[in-house]
């Protein structure tokens, strides 16, 4: 007998109970060899008093499976409430999110035939590292975050997933035309990564461009790695154009646990009628069983999801009278599912998966360069001030000159508002004011920092942040401003 593989399941909340249920008939009649273990997560949890939606003792199964089918949950509203998903991803580190959209075309309604991308989110960093501050009256700030050793996970496992799945290419989307540093990394480490896969196609889009692209053809793309934000916007927008959100399953991928799941949420109204899709489910369980080495159990059981699909055996939401044969519910879709295990899609491209010997390695982080030799050469001063115009400002703080250290430029909104700006340009109350060292070339100490807030604030000036300004090697680590 096989070794049985042990998983940890949640059933969830809303339509989650049946469309897990479903879920986990197909696979037992697959025959895969699971040991399942189930824990509770989401409304019930939360409305215990655990705030983060799943109890202490069931990180112990998580880090004793390695793997988490997780259906969809209710958050309830208000009270402070955290969102489970993002909770499990940075907790565990699950790095990567990977969502294949695909076109059944002519099975489903789609306006591309020929659809068939993955997306590969950036999944703990960027933005959604939720670091926010409300600093002035007038303006909060959100502090996007990229790594290094973050972007050379994310963008090598893209390139080890198009490998494993014959994939030809992969393309990187960023905004580093406006954000040189940060999104300017990712592009930087894309391309370095790139080199070491000559057998694999890359390219590089600006994500606005790219976006239109995919939307309008794309069949241009094959592997699209991005970092988060990004990611999670244009993986709903591909999903949703392939066919339809409700069909589409995906992957949270961890050096330890991973996580496999539907994208869509609970829909409670539709809970307990027995006619919830459980397709997004059942194809993040297909990813699950790859990704533990069961891809003859995997191939069985997303060759009859297809074979039933073109079958015309279709639950409500995506049943159509013109193409459609039969109208079933949740219950009834599984066992038709179940009834065509074995068999294989006669229209729609079969789905075959490579034997875990026969995979690359997974995704990891190239040996650490040496660092580079940093310096502080600057500072901006961010300020609470809104007492007249901004040369009324550069002339307050350029008495504060000395000790090594004079204002340079002011800006607001990141447009340089002083010296030199125009009376057309609107400002808030939140001011980045840059000191630089007298002398040109000169360094700075933290000695001379203090001494200037010192002065900054003596002289009644409200001062919210500090950021230093670096060089890497002599290159400069900070932004100029627009006209700066």
């Amino acid at each position: 007998m096989a070794e049985r593989i042990p998983i940890t399941v949640a059933n969830g909340d809303g339509i989650g109970p049946e469309i897990m249920g479903a879920t986990l008939r197909i696979l037992e009649a697959s025959e895969a060899p699971l040991d399942i273990e189930t824990i509770d997560i989401g409304e019930k949890v939360y409305l215990a008093g655990n705030s983060s939606g799943i109890e202490p003792s069931s990180w112990e199964s998580l880090r004793r499976t390695k793997v988490f089918l997780k259906a969809p949950i209710t958050t309830p509203q208000g009270g402070g409430y955290k969102s489970l998903n993002v909770t499990v991803r940075k907790v565990l580190g699950l790095y990567a999110n990977v969502r294949p959209c695909v076109a059944y075309h002519p099975f489903i309604e789609t306006k591309h035939p020929n659809m068939d991308v993955v997306i590969v989110r950036e999944n703990e960093e960027d933005l959604y590292a939720g670091i926010e501050h409300r600093q002035t009256n007038q303006v909060v700030q959100c502090l996007k975050l990229i790594s290094r050793p973050g972007s050379e996970k994310i963008i090598r496992y893209a390139f080890e997933y198009a490998r494993r799945n014959n994939r030809k290419k992969v393309t990187c989307f960023t905004k580093d035309n406006i954000m040189k540093l940060t999104d300017g990394l990712f592009h930087k480490i894309f391309d370095e990564i790139a080199a070491e896969y000559s057998d694999i196609e890359n390219e590089h889009w600006i994500v606005d461009i790219g976006a239109a692209k995919l939307a309008d053809t794309p069949e241009a793309f094959d592997v699209v790695v991005m970092p988060n934000l990004y990611g999670d916007v244009l993986s709903d927008v591909a999903a949703q154009i392939a066919g339809s959100v409700g069909l589409a399953g995906s992957a949270n991928i961890g050096e330890h646990v991973s996580m496999f799941e539907a994208i869509h949420g609970s829909a409670p109204r539709r809970a307990g009628q027995n006619l919830a899709n459980p397709s997004g489910l059942l194809l993040g369980a297909v990813m699950m069983l790859v990704h533990v080495g069961l891809t003859d159990h995997a191939e069985r059981v997303h060759n009859a999801w297809l074979r039933t699909i073109e079958d015309g055996i279709h639950t409500y939401d995506i049943y159509d009278e013109t193409v459609s044969k039969q109208k079933v519910g949740t219950r009834e879709f599984a066992e038709a599912v179940v009834e065509r295990l074995g068999q294989t899609p006669q229209i729609l491209k079969p789905r075959k998966y490579k034997k875990a010997d026969e995979a690359s390695s997974t995704a990891s982080v190239s040996a650490s360069k040496p660092a580079a030799q940093k310096e502080l050469v600057g500072v901006d001063v961010f300020l609470d001030w809104a007492k007249g115009t901004a040369n009324d400002l550069g002339e307050g703080l350029s008495r504060l000159n000395g000790d090594g250290l004079k204002l340079t430029m002011i800006s607001n909104r990141g447009v340089k508002v002083w010296p030199g700006g125009h009376s057309e340009t609107f400002c808030s109350d939140h001011w980045r004011c840059r000191f630089l060292p007298e002398s040109d070339g000169g360094k700075v100490s933290h000695a001379q920092i203090i001494s200037l807030l010192g002065r900054v604030a003596g002289d009644g000036f409200d001062f919210i942040k500090t950021e230093g300004l670096y060089t890497f090697d002599g290159q400069r680590g900070f932004s100029l401003d627009q006209g700066e």
